[in-house]
């Protein structure tokens, strides 16, 4: 009954979404949801965890080979249930509501504020770095950036959505002038790239695991890719293509910026510093070339965080839509002139706020990480069951190299997990337990609608 249920759903919204988007579209939507700040900054947290250049490379690259094996799984899930709501859509039709809701509880609670709330203290760190200015402002310009893009928010989804379009170029124009100059640049600072070895005094395996799991957030907004897949022309042509080739580009593009990064600048100058892509700009442009070049990526950051307040105050008011919330009436709530979803915003606002004063920008980035790993793994799971229950659903895309594709991705998520549960218990535990709260809140919720 609920697989028929939901076969019909999908047919109806299917039957609504028009056909229009190619390949070169597909393409510019994977590298424009899946670049970001992490480029910049997780550097100094990779370097710190591997001490070696060698594993630092390597990290990267493997963290790509992952993704795309993550994000060609998930999006046979995308082709074949394309309906607003993405991931969450995939999970409830798989597993049903309750797991449905978690997701987007996680995504309401963990994943947008913790985004915006990492992103908008390593602003801060740029912003002070820049102008030299004491450490006292750094809460306080991490909270101004926060709440100056919610208010850019709140004018209308028209005014996010082209401050949106206008920042993306600024994503690619540091990491194009970077890569090309410091390419060229001479450079005493030597690279060993084989063999992979970690620095003196770490162990292989923890310094391998730390640095993968560092590259995640970087990597961060695949899961995205595939929400696009009911409006393409030919999905099961373009959208592996767009896919493969996207996440391709931007591991190559990845490890290309980190290559600059290392032979422009010594180990120990990076491992653990937030300011090395700042600090590597100015020993290859000088001085002003440096300050323009972290101007540029000020600029990318702050499009990054307001993609993340666009996007995320509008799961809150999705899940009232459908009364799945306590609050809802409130949560739904559009103002008269703008039709934004406020009430929905000031919340996502307000928990990103109090992470602010919690956490540090890896804190928040690696807790961020582990929720949506959890989700990620039930949905590479969700294509073995689904091809059991339904071999007849409609697949306009399936995977590749089937099983093989979706079990790298299976065992690379379960990797991460572990990896963050042994290393960083105390940050697990936290993302479990605040995950964990969805589930009275559901049940008490769906308690209190039948009443």
């Amino acid at each position: 009954m609920a697989i028929a249920f939901w076969k019909e759903r999908n047919q109806m919204e299917e039957s609504h979404l028009k056909r229009e988007i190619g390949l070169f579209t597909a393409l510019s939507t994977v590298m424009g949801t899946v670049i970001g700040g992490g480029v910049f900054f997780k550097v100094a947290s990779v370097v710190d965890l591997t001490r070696s250049t060698s594993m630092t490379l390597a990290a990267w690259v493997l963290g790509g080979l992952l993704t795309l094996c993550a994000g060609l799984s998930a999006a046979e899930l995308a082709a074949a249930i394309p309906r607003t709501g993405g991931a969450i859509k995939y999970i409830e039709y798989t597993y049903g509501k309750l797991p449905g809701f978690l997701m987007g509880w996680a995504l309401m609670l963990v994943y947008y504020p913790a985004n915006i709330a990492a992103l908008s203290i390593i602003f801060s760190t740029q912003f002070l770095n820049l102008f030299a200015l004491p450490m006292a402002w750094h809460l306080p310009i991490a909270i101004l950036c926060g709440l100056s893009i919610t208010g850019i928010n709140f004018l209308g989804a028209r005014v996010g959505g082209l401050f949106q379009s206008a920042t993306l170029i600024f994503k690619l124009i540091p990491i194009a002038i970077i890569v090309i100059f410091g390419l060229a640049a001479k450079s005493e600072v030597p690279v060993s790239l084989f063999p992979v070895v970690a620095g003196q005094h770490l162990s292989f395996g923890t310094a391998f695991s730390g640095g993968l799991l560092a590259t995640m957030f970087a990597y961060d907004g695949w899961i995205n890719i595939g929400n696009i897949a009911g409006e393409m022309k030919h999905p099961e042509k373009d959208l592996p293509r767009a896919i493969v080739l996207g996440l391709v580009l931007i591991t190559v593009i990845y490890a290309v910026v980190n290559f600059v990064f290392l032979k422009t600048l010594p180990i120990s100058e990076i491992a653990g510093n937030q300011n090395t892509a700042s600090e590597a700009a100015q020993v290859i442009f000088g001085p002003m070339g440096g300050k323009l070049v972290t101007i540029g990526i000020l600029i990318s950051v702050y499009g990054a965080i307001n993609g993340y307040t666009l996007t995320g105050m509008r799961v809150p008011f999705a899940m009232a839509e459908e009364d799945a919330l306590p609050f809802s009436q409130y949560l739904r709530k559009l103002s008269r002139k703008t039709y934004v979803p406020y009430f929905a915003g000031l919340v996502e606002i307000g928990i990103a706020l109090i992470m602010m004063f919690m956490g540090s920008f890896d804190t928040l980035t690696d807790m961020l990480v582990f929720v949506m790993w959890i989700f990620n793994v039930m949905l590479f799971v969700a294509l073995f069951i689904l091809r059991v229950r339904e071999p007849d659903l409609k697949r306009p895309y399936k995977v590749p190299g089937y099983p093989v594709i979706p079990i790298i991705a299976i065992l690379g998520g379960l990797f991460i997990l572990i990896a963050t549960i042994w290393t960083q218990t105390l940050l697990a535990i936290t993302g479990l337990v605040l995950t964990g709260i969805g589930i009275p809140v559901y049940l008490y919720h769906q308690k209190h609608q039948q009443a």
